[in-house]
């Protein structure tokens, strides 16, 4: 086994709260409980080895930031044993670990000092920090004056070089322009092959599958699944479908008319590859709303894009979305092995083929991904690209139609 580098011990978080300020007081006095007890997060036992990239799943409120925040060392534990070997660099809350009147500057220098760096360690550091962020020209301003963006990217340059040995991803990573997204993927990458710890905390199941060893699902402050990401994924997943009558929105259609309408990127940046239109075609009809037999026609989703030459060639998936929200079916170029090309102008084409279209009678919504060369940094989402209404001859049950034989003896 490789080297444990995080142990916990039944480890639980609790918090305290008052229905009014005196209580506090008249608690300490008197020596009589007044307040109620909220457990965030249940003793828990976990122990991870050196290299090991750990995901971190659930609903709102399951314990998740209290999870990273106790590994990050910014709340103590209520019971049990905590402990880590080596270095610790969190992003968790945007900026909170910022002084909102110091500078950029000197906030660099505190947080290092706070992450156990010297000062000369510090002056290596901080240009190769500067120039990650991006925002040399703000450096001397208060913090207060950052954007949201101007903060993410701060701080995520900063936990990044201090040489961390376990780096604790929080959601921060949901802000930020495309160039700097990334980056940072790329950078997260880049700790993940020299064999760092790393804790990752999202709510996009495809990256966390795609990225981590191991997965935690937590739940009401309790591990409710925990190993190969696959398995625990999928698990996770239909626990959210289970759930989803309730709390999950339909997808919406596509478009009120049917007539034809090519899909245009919403991004202008020219610096990270985009989508430049997206075409839905059922046996060569071009349209937003399509009504179709079940296996019966021929399904074509047409992808334009436009991809820098100083990035590897990204990759396109395309998802079919049932009108219950759920994933149905998709399709990745990178999956089945298809190269994409562009031409002088750095634009290309892919055109996705679904002959005979195998779904039974429903509503099914299109979505197209334009993703990174590995599949995982996904550039651009164009969401309801076209809606799809099946409608069928036959009186089959379920979802798809199988393609299938009768043998009689």
């Amino acid at each position: 086994m490789r080297e444990p580098i995080i142990r916990l011990d039944g480890v639980s978080k609790s918090y305290r709260s008052y229905a009014r300020d005196i209580d506090r007081v008249l608690e300490i006095l008197t020596g009589k409980a007044r307040h109620q007890s909220f457990n965030a997060l249940e003793p828990l036992t976990l122990s991870v080895a050196k290299g090991e990239v750990i995901g971190v799943v659930g609903k709102n409120g399951a314990g998740k930031s209290t999870l990273l925040k106790l590994l990050a060392g910014t709340v103590q534990t209520s019971t049990g044993s905590l402990s880590i070997h080596g270095r610790v660099s969190a992003i968790l809350e945007l900026g909170a670990s910022f002084h909102p009147e110091m500078s950029g500057h000197d906030n660099v220098y505190l947080t290092c000092a706070i992450q156990g760096l010297t000062r000369p360690e510090t002056d290596e550091a901080y240009e190769a920090i500067v120039a990650f962020a991006g925002i040399p020209d703000f450096m001397q301003r208060p913090v207060k004056t950052y954007s949201s963006g101007m903060l993410m990217r701060l701080a995520f340059s900063i936990a990044t070089h201090v040489n961390p040995d376990i780096l604790i991803i929080d959601e921060a990573l949901s802000v930020g322009d495309g160039v700097f997204a990334r980056r940072s993927f790329d950078r997260i990458m880049e700790f993940r092959n020299a064999g760092k710890t790393i804790f990752f905390c999202s709510h996009s199941l495809y990256q966390v599958e795609a990225l981590c060893d191991r997965v935690l699902w937590l739940d009401q402050g309790r591990i409710k699944g925990e190993g190969a990401p696959a398995r625990v994924i999928t698990a996770y997943s239909e626990f959210l479908q289970r759930q989803s009558a309730i709390t999950a929105p339909a997808p919406q259609a596509a478009a009120s008319s049917s007539e034809a309408a090519p899909v245009p990127a919403a991004s202008t940046n020219t610096s990270v590859p985009r989508v430049i239109e997206v075409n839905v075609r059922v046996d060569g009809r071009l349209a937003k709303v399509h009504t179709l037999q079940s296996c019966e026609n021929l399904v074509e989703v047409t992808v334009n894009f436009w991809a820098p030459a100083h990035l590897p060639m990204p990759t396109v998936g395309v998802v079919i979305l049932g009108g219950d929200g759920r994933y149905v079916a998709s399709a990745g170029t990178l999956n089945d092995g298809i190269n994409l090309r562009t031409g002088a102008d750095h634009s290309g084409s892919v055109v996705l083929q679904f002959p005979d279209f195998p779904l039974l009678k429903g509503c099914y919504v299109l979505e197209v991904y334009l993703l990174c060369e590995r599949g995982l940094h996904i550039y651009e989402r164009v969401r309801q690209v076209a809606e799809l209404n099946v409608e069928q001859r036959s009186l089959e049950l379920g979802i798809v139609s199988l393609a299938h034989q009768w043998l009689s003896h």
